[in-house]
């Protein structure tokens, strides 16, 4: 899941009804903490974060390392932090509305949309349909395979704004593969799905994120940054990428995620995410026949699925979770949830490109934690 949710190259990293009242994290170690523990430290993560709902709606928070390394700061228990492309899954839901409403079919071709953008080498807009974009099987090349070929390329973006015509640009310079031959993750997909959302609205994506889904189901620390917007507002444990001269963690807090955009730009919090995951799989967000071809998948190729802006994610203790990670320079987020109610996010505060030490598993933490969670009569083991 973290190598398929990137926002760029797999090396560097980019790749619940409501809100629950904070917890404060837990005071005594539990096996969620504990493992927690042990993703952070000198060459793992500096910080980590979680959230863990239970089936009856319970929330426990946690958290590990240090939120600052300048100042030693405690990471905030549920801080906001960039969640990449965990993004993509609200963009998708934002579509699959305006799918439900009649603005959009799902089986028209981009070119219906967005007339004559849709160029480049192999390219063939007339056989690119809204379902290819939301599923990777457009075969159009990633932009951000042009940006970053390592952590090094991170930092001459850092503060550079790209609007998304510009990002489209980047991808035009490398040839395409057929629509419909396959599962290939690009970033380009999304981009064209927000400004087919925008070109049917008339609204920007921004606005349309804002009021269909982080109002209407009470995302109380939850947003998209303006343009020009680099901060991240409000409690949040600073994020860091390892700069390549001085071997050194370098703050990269501060940055323009405009580059990400419908792809990969929000900020958010673990509860909240999972908040959200809980409204997606419960049906307040979208209707029976949208949320159905959502979850509907095809195969990634490594043995994972992918739905429409939704990963089916297999669990160590049988059956599957539903969700999207996400990483983007600073942060790595990994997230699911279960039909029967359980939910858990994970945020650390660099991403794998930056850690020296490769034998630490986030990913087997958060399925741990989602198994411990479904051990329990309710509770954690």
């Amino acid at each position: 899941m973290a190598v398929l949710a990137a926002l760029a190259t797999a090396s560097a990293g980019l790749a619940l009804a409501g809100p629950v009242p904070a917890a404060r994290a837990q005071a005594h170690p539990d096996a969620v903490q504990q493992d927690l523990h042990r993703l952070v430290g000198a060459d793992r993560f500096p910080g980590a974060l979680a959230a863990v709902r239970d089936r009856h709606g319970r929330t426990r928070h946690y958290t590990a390392g240090v939120g600052d390394l300048r100042t030693g700061a405690e990471v905030p228990v549920n801080g906001r932090v960039r969640i990449g492309s965990g993004s993509k899954m609200f963009t998708a839901v934002v579509v699959l509305q305006l799918v439900g409403e009649g603005k959009v079919g799902l089986d028209t071709a981009v070119e219906t949309y967005l007339p004559g953008v849709l160029r480049g080498a192999g390219v063939d807009p007339a056989a690119i349909t809204v379902r290819h974009l939301l599923q990777h099987t457009s075969g159009l090349p990633d932009y951000t395979e042009r940006m970053f070929t390592g952590v090094a390329d991170y930092f001459p973006y850092q503060h550079r704004y790209l609007e998304p015509r510009e990002l489209l640009d980047l991808a035009r310079a490398v040839d395409a593969g057929p629509a419909g031959g396959g599962f290939a993750y690009s970033n380009t997909n999304f981009v064209l799905a927000g400004l087919i959302a925008q070109r049917v609205t008339g609204r920007p994506l921004s606005e349309l994120v804002t009021t269909r889904i982080i109002d209407r189901i009470g995302l109380r620390d939850t947003y998209v940054p303006e343009v020009g917007e680099q901060g991240i507002r409000g409690r949040h444990p600073k994020g860091y990428v390892r700069e390549p001269v001085s071997d050194e963690l370098r703050d990269f807090t501060e940055m323009d995620s405009g580059w990400g955009w419908a792809a990969g730009q929000l900020v958010s919090t673990p509860q909240d995410v999972n908040t959200f995951l809980r409204a997606l799989l419960t049906g307040k967000l979208l209707g029976p026949a949208q949320l159905g071809q959502m979850r509907t998948t095809v195969d990634m190729g490594d043995g994972g699925r992918y739905g429409l802006g939704l990963m089916e994610i297999p669990l160590s203790c049988g059956g599957v979770a539903w969700g999207h990670g996400g990483v983007i320079p600073g942060y790595s987020v990994h997230n699911g949830a279960t039909d029967e109610g359980r939910a858990v996010t994970v945020a650390l505060t660099t991403t794998g490109g930056s850690l020296k030490d490769q034998t630490v598993d986030p990913d087997g933490v958060f399925d741990a934690a989602l198994c411990a969670h479904r051990a329990g009569s309710g509770g954690l083991r």
